[in-house]
C-alpha cells in the first residue's frame, strides 16, 4: 500500500503563493486517484482538489478555482498543489490522500480516499 509524505507548507501573507508536494512510496502511484484535503480548526475536513490516475481530469472546490492547481508526476511518484493568491480562509492543515483505482470509486468520491499523509500546516495572514 502507498505511503504519503507532504511538504511545502508554511506561513505567508495574503496574496502570496505556496507549492505543496506529496511524495508517494510503497505502491504503484499511477494506480491511485489523488487528492488534497484540508482541515481548519473547528471545521470538517474538505476536499480541495483531486486528480485522476493519468492527470487528465481534475476537480476543484469552488473557493479555490482559478487560484489552485493540482498536478501529478507519475514517473516521480509525486503529487503537487500550487496555491496562488492565498487568502486567510485558506489557513488549514493540508493532507495528501490516495484512492486506489481498483476499489472502483471516482476521483471525486471522498469515500475512496483511504490512504493519508500526516498533513502540512498552511497559515495565511492578512
Amino acid at each position: 500500500q502507498v505511503q504519503l509524505v507532504e511538504s511545502g507548507g508554511g506561513s505567508v501573507q495574503a496574496g502570496g503563493s505556496l507549492r505543496l508536494s506529496c511524495a508517494a512510496s510503497g505502491g504503484t502511484f499511477n494506480s491511485y486517484h489523488m487528492g488534497w484535503f484540508r482541515q481548519a480548526p473547528g471545521k470538517e475536513r474538505e476536499l480541495v482538489a483531486a486528480i485522476s490516475l493519468s492527470g487528465g481530469s481534475t476537480y476543484y472546490r469552488d473557493s479555490v478555482k482559478g487560484r489552485f492547481t493540482i498536478s501529478r508526476d507519475n514517473p516521480k511518484n509525486t503529487l503537487y498543489l500550487q496555491m496562488n493568491s492565498l487568502e486567510p480562509e485558506d489557513t488549514a492543515v493540508y493532507y495528501c490522500a490516495g484512492s486506489r483505482f481498483a476499489r472502483g470509486y471516482t476521483y471525486t468520491d471522498i469515500r475512496g480516499y483511504t490512504y493519508w499523509g500526516q498533513g502540512t500546516q498552511v497559515t495565511v495572514s492578512s
